[in-house]
């Protein structure tokens, strides 16, 4: 059997409602996802409850969206994958419930998958508008999004060490914060990197976390500094969504600093952690892996370091069902299987020290 055959994937971790068909791994058949961004701009942040409604309302169109799609049926399908954790207790179970009703009823296995790992597997996903080398072992990846930030070793597929993570803020829940503090719209990253590249001076400079040799990362003091930094500047009025009296040059400059440091310490480490694990290769995944600041930096600087960085393009960043189907081959490769009693897990890491 080739790996995996052709996967049909169910990711509904957080805002995201994706299902993909993805064939051995790498070949995208489809790969449709509803987006719920708008839906939660008001709030300035995901709504839970609001998430797991629009999933329910949405999982089905996108279905059947995916199999227009990839013209293909159920007897081409060797297993129904589905994101088991981390996320949203209730946007999870109903990506879960969906998953293993397609199972049972088509009687195909079922597959559960680590949402952190699909992010990972998502670089090994192939590219029609460009050739994507698969990543080369031993690798060091990093995932940096909304919610997670960490660095892990990967020896070979499956393997995984945890070299450092966040002990704070997530360099995504960073720049969606800060974004708001700068009166930006939700979410902050995209924002942010739009505002940055619009700087003409960049002689704002915000406080890098460096937490001595470790390879663990913190943003809360770096969020702090941009607080303060911003409450000085307006007088202590502060910003809301949409309005800033520092006026758009200003806040050009202040997104730029801040994005500066994060990049900075994200790229740095990353290099660093890379050449103490004698890597090969360089992987970035995540929703932040989308900045194209980060990308092109981390890009260089690992050029520098004879070492190739393999990042998805910016759609297969963000959360959809094709990097789900990517893990999801390995997994069923190796045997993974789960039965009707598969539920949600809010907080299943990818990897322990």
């Amino acid at each position: 059997m080739t790996r995996g055959g052709l996967i049909l994937a169910v990711e509904s971790s957080c805002d995201e409602t994706g299902i993909a068909l993805v064939e051995d791994g790498r070949r995208i058949h489809s790969n449709v996802v509803a987006s719920q961004v708008a839906m939660h701009a008001a709030a300035g942040g995901i709504v839970p409850e609001v998430a797991a409604r629009a999933h329910l309302r949405w999982i089905v169109p996108v279905l059947d969206e995916a199999w227009a799609e990839a013209g293909v049926g159920w007897d081409d399908i060797s297993a129904v994958a589905v994101t088991e954790g981390p996320g949203l207790a209730g946007s999870l179970l109903v990506g879960i419930n969906f998953a293993k009703t397609l199972a049972y009823v088509h009687g195909k296995p079922l597959v559960p998958v680590n949402h952190l790992e699909g992010h990972l597997y998502a670089a090994w996903l192939a590219d029609e508008a460009r050739e994507v080398p698969e990543p080369i072992f031993p690798l060091v990846a990093l995932i940096v999004s909304g919610g997670h930030t960490f660095l892990v070793e990967m020896r070979d597929h499956l393997q995984y060490k945890l070299l450092g993570e966040t002990v704070d803020d997530a360099a995504g829940e960073a720049f969606d914060k800060v974004g708001r503090l700068l009166g930006l719209p939700y979410p902050g990253g995209p924002e942010i990197m739009r505002a940055a590249a619009g700087a003409t001076r960049h002689d704002v400079v915000f406080p890098r976390a460096w937490l001595r040799d470790s390879f663990d990362f913190s943003f809360s003091g770096l969020k702090t500094a941009a607080r303060r930094t911003i409450a000085t500047e307006t007088g202590g009025q502060g910003t809301s969504t949409g309005e800033s009296p520092l006026g758009e040059d200003r806040v050009a400059e202040l997104a730029a600093g801040f994005q500066d440091s994060v990049v900075d310490v994200l790229v740095t480490k990353t290099i660093r952690a890379a050449r103490a694990a004698g890597a090969r290769s360089v992987v970035l995944g995540g929703g932040v892996a989308a900045n194209r600041v980060l990308r092109d930096r981390l890009a260089a600087a690992a050029e520098a370091a004879g070492m190739p960085l393999v990042v998805p393009r910016p759609a297969l960043c963000t959360d959809n069902g094709a990097m789900i189907g990517a893990a999801a081959a390995r997994r069923f490769e190796a045997g993974a299987r789960a039965g009707l009693d598969l539920d949600a897990k809010p907080s299943l890491p990818l990897a322990r020290r």
